[in-house]
């Protein structure tokens, strides 16, 4: 794989593990660590051998956010910054565009996941947490705000009042409280969220990769839709389904009592 700087990149028996490497900035984003990432996912979207993408960091920080560097304008380029915030900014690209991979994006969250770290376990599919983990968004408490998804992630999650509460006061919340709002789908003990994340991965790796991206797409796709439209998206998803060699191959092995062996075609 590609040598990075800001990552590092190994591969699993079916995933390929992204770890954020800026140990002396907490994990936090800086314009080079978005693009590593974008360049290493989009090297394992179009891998057949590759069923999804952990997420890491280290034990002290999962990420800490988006580096304050990121932010330093100089004189009279203020409109030159605003102008280029959704095409020209790479973190902002990897925050909008990670919901539309089409393979699923496991986070193993250890140590802090603040403010844009949270936001970027917020944009993912499925969130391991470790117990020692912690979680907030302190914007705030600098003059800013949540810009990376989290004034609309967040409520869809724990409500409109929670949400509030949580980006107002900056309140941090451990892997319990985190659990208990449905921030995170599982927490296990300090140092052990990766290898939750890989028996994730191994257990999606057993089924129809198709299977999973589309119902990945509907699920993503038809959350704010009216509920009819929704299910007319379902039901045009499934019956594509039903032309593909895997659905074949699984029909077979349920009636032979043995383990499908998926194609992705």
């Amino acid at each position: 794989m590609t040598n990075y700087t800001d990552i590092a990149v190994t591969r699993g028996a079916q995933w390929i593990e992204i770890e954020i490497r800026r140990p002396e900035k907490f994990n936090a984003l800086r314009e080079q660590t978005a693009a590593e990432i974008m360049d290493a996912m989009a090297e394992a979207e179009s891998d057949d051998g590759i069923v999804g993408v952990l997420l890491a960091g280290n034990e002290k920080a999962f990420c800490s956010g988006i580096d304050t560097v990121e932010f330093q304008v100089p004189e009279g380029k203020y409109f030159d910054f605003y102008r280029k915030r959704k095409r020209s900014k790479r973190f902002a690209r990897l925050f909008r565009d990670l919901p539309q991979y089409t393979k699923p994006v496991i986070c193993a969250v250890e140590g802090v996941a603040l403010g844009g770290g949270l936001e970027l376990a917020l944009v993912a599919d499925i969130v391991v947490a470790g117990s020692k983990a912690r979680f907030g968004f302190p914007e705030t408490g600098i003059g800013i705000m949540p810009g990376a998804g989290g004034t609309q992630t967040l409520p869809r999650l724990v409500g409109k009042a929670l949400a509030k509460e949580l980006i107002w006061t900056g309140r941090r919340l451990d892997a319990q409280e985190a659990l208990g709002m449905r921030m995170v789908n599982h927490v296990v003990e300090a140092g052990q969220a990766l290898d939750k994340a890989r028996e994730i991965a191994t257990a999606i790796g057993r089924n129809a990769p198709l299977a999973v991206m589309q119902s990945k797409a509907v699920i993503e796709r038809g959350f704010d839709l009216p509920l009819a439209d929704a299910m007319a998206m379902e039901s045009d998803a499934v019956f594509m389904l039903y032309f593909s060699e895997d659905r074949r191959e699984g029909l077979e092995a349920f009636r032979e009592k043995r383990p499908a062996r998926f194609k992705g075609a």
